[in-house]
């Protein structure tokens, strides 16, 4: 296991070095910069020294290089459209935002799923069943940004039970919360309901069926425990999706994450921080991957990382 880790762990180093590559070369292939005449109105002179002043001027191969030093250093740079802060303040201020959002999205997504893909699983074919393949369906072909507008103009604006948006207050996370976890929610009664299917249909369940073990009994030890392993699988990538902020929920219900920052650093050419949230992005992917495959191992004991069977 350890040296799984460590290996997992280097290569989680070298994800990071080639996206650093890729979209430092992608930035600079686009046309224009951040002090454009069109975009910012400046002097010759005045956006030289601009240019000068974040090294903006020099080759790129020195660029990059001078941003990765100071990145091993932890200095991610200024943002250039939020110049009195720097781009870690910059991310330390907004994503906890954008992740409380997003973990408590899976805190609702995750145990409503299992539960009603438990209960349509166990009810097959009956209208629970067809209501759990409905709700499913539909939370997985709506766009959340659509579900956010339908909350807002029903509870908001018809009912007038919830601020239409702001931030600071319990209430304020019930229809952004809502609207994220509705399509993992779908996926997870989904994936539970078919994997259940599949495990009861084993030999080893109908073995246990013959021992005399109750219904409950199966699902708790033997049935529920196998079907979470493609489970893990399709929700892990569910996981960075939601805690690295998701621009039209964020901007609906005025939610000040991180989010809006993944579109307006583009837009603005804001290098520092489009590399700083890629690089931050493909961390939280690696992390996200790697918890993943440790799960796995308890989940199933049979699962040994790093081994070859044989």
């Amino acid at each position: 296991m350890a040296r799984y880790l460590l290996g997992r762990l280097a290569g989680i180093l070298i994800v990071f070095f080639l996206v650093s590559v890729v979209i430092f070369l992608l930035m600079h292939a686009i046309p224009g910069g951040p002090y454009n005449e069109d975009k910012v109105p400046l002097s010759p002179e005045a956006k030289a020294n601009y240019l000068r002043k974040y090294g903006l001027d020099r080759p790129l191969v020195e660029q990059y290089l001078l941003y990765m030093g100071n990145v091993l250093r932890g200095d991610f740079g200024v943002p250039f459209q939020s110049p009195t802060e720097t781009v870690t303040g910059l991310i330390a201020r907004t994503w906890p935002v954008s992740a409380s959002l997003g973990f408590a999205a899976l805190l609702v997504a995750i145990p409503s799923g299992l539960l009603l893909g438990i209960l349509a699983a166990t009810r097959q074919n009956s209208w629970l069943d067809y209501a759990a393949s409905a709700t499913s369906t539909l939370g997985l072909t709506v766009p959340n940004f659509v579900v956010a507008v339908w909350l807002v103009l029903l509870f908001a604006v018809q009912l007038k039970w919830l601020p239409t948006g702001g931030w600071g207050e319990w209430h304020h996370y019930i229809m952004p919360v809502t609207a994220l976890a509705l399509a993992p929610m779908a996926l997870t009664a989904r994936y539970t309901r078919t994997s259940i299917l599949e495990v009861s249909r084993s030999d080893f369940i109908r073995t246990a069926r013959a021992k005399g073990l109750s219904s409950r009994q199966i699902m708790m030890r033997h049935t529920l425990r196998n079907a979470l392993i493609p489970l893990i699988t399709v929700l892990g990538p569910q996981i960075p999706n939601l805690i690295t902020g998701t621009i039209f929920i964020e901007s609906i219900f005025r939610v000040p994450g991180l989010g809006k920052f993944f579109v307006t650093s583009i837009l603005g050419r804001d290098y520092p921080m489009i590399m700083a949230l890629m690089l931050l992005v493909a961390v939280v992917w690696s992390m996200v991957y790697l918890i993943t495959d440790i799960l796995y191992t308890v989940v199933d004991p049979r699962v040994r990382l790093g081994k070859s069977r044989s």
